[in-house]
């Protein structure tokens, strides 16, 4: 264990705040909803990140939208934490609330769950970013019925402004 604690504690050493303004972003991302439970769907994702200047302390805003193939949706807002490892890779602790529909698929038992998750992407010269996300949402204990689910997606985050830029 003390092994494991003096490693996290160099990783995080080696992390650095954001040295340039991050712009707001688009991110898209597809991939695989209720990984350790027998009702697996795909997973489409649609997020508007806000920029740098739009900060809530040191929380960057966003808001999204969730589906999935079994007509599950889930609207949410919520924040998250850019943490710089060096120019290129960033890791993004995040939490979010919203409303969930379970469609034809999972009954998370309460219409309003919770998120967290972790983002891990590759930034590109351009801002883009192309990762990982791992998150679980719950109710966390709003009603009896609490099964959450996680999904694994692939993200990628393009800087708003570029999408209007020529």
């Amino acid at each position: 264990m003390r092994r494991l604690l003096l490693g996290l504690a160099a990783l995080l050493a080696t992390a650095v705040p954001a040295t340039a303004e991050e712009p707001a972003f688009i991110s898209l991302g597809a991939g695989y909803y209720d990984l350790f439970d027998d009702q697996g769907a795909g997973e489409a994702r649609l997020e508007y990140r806000f920029s740098e200047q739009n900060k809530l302390f040191f929380f960057t805003p966003f808001v999204g939208v969730t589906a999935t193939t079994d007509a599950a949706t889930y609207g949410y807002v919520g924040v998250g934490i850019d943490v710089f490892f060096g120019k290129r890779w960033v890791a993004t602790p995040n939490f979010a609330v919203g409303v969930y529909g379970n469609g034809d698929g999972k009954d998370l038992g309460h219409p309003v769950e919770f998120r967290s998750g972790l983002e891990v992407a590759y930034r590109f010269d351009d801002y883009s970013r192309l990762g990982l996300s791992f998150t679980h949402i719950s109710n966390a204990g709003l009603d009896e019925r609490n099964p959450g689910v996680e999904s694994l997606v692939v993200v990628y985050s393009i800087p708003f402004q570029k999408l209007f830029n020529d």
